[in-house]
């Protein structure tokens, strides 16, 4: 087999495609590491802490809400 068929298409190779697949894999490599920093990490768990207060203050308002005016959920419903 000739030697000098095989060099046009690893020339090829080397300057097209070898350069593309690098670039691909490291693009790839740097989308998987990305995850949440560490500021939006503190973030969301604050807001998970907000949401879970806020949680507890409507039922309590509600259960307030049934002792003073059990007939309160009615209301709202007929109103719509």
């Amino acid at each position: 087999m000739d030697p000098d068929i095989l060099i046009a298409p690893l020339i090829l190779f080397m300057i097209i495609v070898a350069p593309i697949w690098i670039i691909m894999h490291y693009r790839s490599k740097k989308q998987i590491n990305q995850g949440l920093s560490e500021e939006e990490y503190k973030t969301l768990n604050q807001l998970i802490a907000q949401a879970d207060k806020m949680a507890h203050r409507i039922e309590t308002l509600e259960k307030i809400l049934d002792a003073e005016s059990p007939e309160w959920r009615n209301k709202h419903e007929q109103q719509r």
